[in-house]
C-alpha cells in the first residue's frame, strides 16, 4: 500500500471545493484525491460547509421541471461514474481524472523531448495556468528553478528528492515564490509527475531560459 506524506494544503483544498481554481490545478488535485484517502475525506468536509453555505442564503424560483432535469443528471453522473470504475480496473495505470486528458493510459501519452534525458506532454486546459506530464530518468536532475507563482507537482511514478524533503507516488509538492530547489529523480526508475504551474519558472541556466519558452515551461 502507498503511503502518502504530502498532501494538499487547506486554502487548495477550499478552493477546488468552491469551483475558483485553474483548470490545471482542479487536474493536479482531482487526481490526488483519487489516490488520497486523508484528503478525499478532507475535501468532503469542505463540501459539506459549503452546502450550509448554500442553504442559507436566499431562495429563487425554479423552473416546473427542475426535479426532474436534477435527478435525471444525477442517474446520468451516477451510471458514468460506474463505467469509468468498470474501465479503470480493467486496464489503465492512470488515475481515473486524469485519464481523458491523456488519452487513456501511459502508453498514449506523445512524448516530447525538453533536454537533459525529460519529456513531457502538455495537457489541453484552459489558459489561465498550465499542466503537463514530466518523465524524468532514475537519477537525472531538473534544471535549478524557482518560482513566480504557484507549482503544484503530483508524483505518479518513480520518486524525486529535492533541498527539502522526497516525494514519492502520490505525494504531491506544494511550491511557491519562496521555494528555490533541484528536484532529482531517484535512481533505478523513471519518475513520472502531473505538474501544474500558474507562472513561469525562474531558471538560473542559460539554456533552460532559451528553451523555456519554446517549451512553455
Amino acid at each position: 500500500m502507498t503511503t502518502i506524506k504530502h498532501h494538499l494544503t487547506d486554502a487548495l483544498l477550499m478552493g477546488y471545493s468552491a469551483g475558483t481554481l485553474p483548470e490545471a490545478f482542479n487536474v493536479v488535485i482531482a487526481t490526488h484525491i483519487s489516490m488520497c484517502d486523508t484528503c478525499r475525506a478532507a475535501l468532503a468536509e469542505y463540501d459539506a460547509v459549503g452546502g450550509e453555505v448554500m442553504m442559507s442564503g436566499d431562495t429563487v424560483e425554479l423552473a416546473e421541471d427542475s426535479l426532474q432535469a436534477t435527478l435525471a443528471l444525477i442517474a446520468d453522473n451516477a451510471f458514468r461514474q460506474e463505467e469509468e470504475m468498470r474501465a479503470d480496473a480493467i486496464a489503465s495505470d492512470v488515475p481515473t481524472p486524469l485519464q481523458d486528458y491523456v488519452g487513456g493510459d501511459l502508453s498514449n501519452v506523445k512524448w516530447r523531448k525538453i533536454g537533459g534525458g525529460v519529456s513531457q506532454m502538455v495537457l489541453p486546459t484552459s489558459k489561465d495556468a498550465s499542466v503537463r506530464l514530466l518523465k524524468i530518468p532514475g537519477g537525472a536532475a531538473m534544471p535549478d528553478h524557482g518560482h513566480n507563482g504557484t507549482e503544484l507537482t503530483l508524483v505518479l511514478k518513480g520518486a524525486f528528492a529535492d533541498d527539502h524533503d522526497r516525494f514519492g507516488v502520490g505525494d504531491v509538492e506544494v511550491a511557491n515564490e519562496d521555494l528555490h530547489h533541484t528536484p532529482i529523480a531517484e535512481p533505478g526508475e523513471d519518475c513520472i509527475c502531473l505538474a501544474a504551474t500558474d507562472a513561469p519558472l525562474k531558471f538560473n541556466g542559460f539554456l533552460p531560459r532559451i528553451a523555456q519558452k519554446i517549451m512553455r515551461i
